[in-house]
């Protein structure tokens, strides 16, 4: 009788120190994958009290520095949003290497948006885009934090992000009151002619350049400046910017190259949205807005006229609004590449889906 307790007693202890030493060792990687797929499956919160898809989301993405975090649109054929799809309808390839989704929502993250205004339009296009400026707040919700900058030759900075409404009134009616053409007018010259005498070994001066009719507006420097008041909002919620302009851009008053800008717009996970203002011209003039917009996982929309710029603000709203966040922890990929490529499918036929081409990894681990 006691053998027999004893053996029963030593046969329990082998089987728990087998249990403990046979459990393979898991990757913060993959528990999180694990984590995410018990999340999808049984909708269990992370902590604390049940959390609705957004918030927990937002929770994984605050706590998981090593997330690729993309926002998704989907239009079909006829380019009308698709807001039905679940998270099994889609697969994300990372420098080909398709990857496991480890969170996923289909309610858009909250907006931390600059409306960036062009101050430099020509008298119409002014006239047309003012008046409609406040149509901008129809699409916003409670969540979401605005500010509103301006840009010309110079970047103008807004007050602060806020949700207060007279606030924001208050910043778009002072936009509004500087749309307008530059009252100085094309710089006609750059470098001008010396008028000292020339000393011992002095390099004469570069001849004189006519700017002629040039823009003199820089749309780089404003879109970069517009990136960095956006650094600091948190990597948990939907970065964008707005820029309402013609387009134009002045190349030798700028300090920093598009290269570098849409370095930083990936860098920092920032769309670039744009109303393309005076639109019924030539389209080339709007080719870097598009180019911005393509490679950061946004949008360009053409307005002639002042009603069709005001639905275009609720359509853009609404399209950030029911974009899908979908979440990863690279695997696979080519780690000795500072640009990661990303391509995003869906198994449903006929979609076309939009997010930024890629990410930068570099030593801060910022994407």
């Amino acid at each position: 009788m006691v053998r027999n307790v004893v053996f029963g007693f030593v046969c329990a202890a082998f089987s728990l120190i087998c249990s403990a030493v046979l459990v393979p060792h898991r990757s913060p990687a993959q528990e999180l994958h694990s984590q995410g797929a018990q999340n999808a499956q049984s909708k269990v919160p992370l902590a604390g009290p049940p959390q609705d898809p957004q918030n927990e989301v937002q929770a994984l993405i605050r706590v998981h520095s090593d997330l690729v975090v993309l926002s998704v649109t989907v239009k079909n054929r006829t380019g009308n949003l698709v807001v039905d799809l679940s998270e099994g309808d889609f697969r994300i390839f990372d420098d080909g290497v398709e990857q496991s989704i480890d969170a996923f929502t289909a309610e858009g993250l909250p907006l931390s948006l600059v409306v960036l205004v062009d101050d430099d339009l020509k008298s119409a296009d002014a006239a047309q885009m003012a008046p409609t400026l406040r149509a901008i707040l129809a699409g916003l919700s409670a969540s979401d934090e605005v500010m509103v900058c301006r840009f010309d030759i110079l970047f103008y900075p807004g007050r602060k992000f806020t949700r207060d409404e007279d606030e924001l009134i208050a910043d778009l009616r002072d936009a509004r009151e500087h749309s307008k053409p530059s009252q100085a007018g094309p710089v006609p010259w750059v470098t001008p002619p010396s008028t000292h005498p020339m000393g011992v070994g002095e390099v004469p001066p570069a001849a004189s350049v006519n700017m002629g009719g040039q823009p003199t507006k820089a749309l780089h420097d404003a879109i970069f400046a517009s990136a960095e008041l956006l650094k600091a909002r948190g990597s948990d919620r939907r970065k964008i910017i707005l820029v309402i302009s013609d387009g134009l851009n002045g190349e030798r008053f700028n300090h920093h190259k598009q290269e570098e800008v849409r370095k930083t717009l990936l860098l920092e996970n920032i769309s670039l949205y744009s109303i393309a203002v005076g639109s019924d011209g030539t389209k080339k003039q709007f080719a870097r807005l598009e180019q911005y917009a393509r490679n950061s996982g946004g949008d360009v929309y053409y307005a002639a006229k002042g009603n069709t710029m005001e639905s275009l603000y609720s359509r853009i709203t609404e399209q950030a609004r029911h974009e899908y966040a979908l979440a990863y922890v690279p695997r696979g990929n080519n780690q000795l590449s500072a640009f990661h490529r990303i391509q995003v499918q869906t198994t449903k036929p006929g979609m076309n889906v939009q997010t930024r081409d890629g990410y930068f990894r570099v030593a801060t681990d910022k994407q």
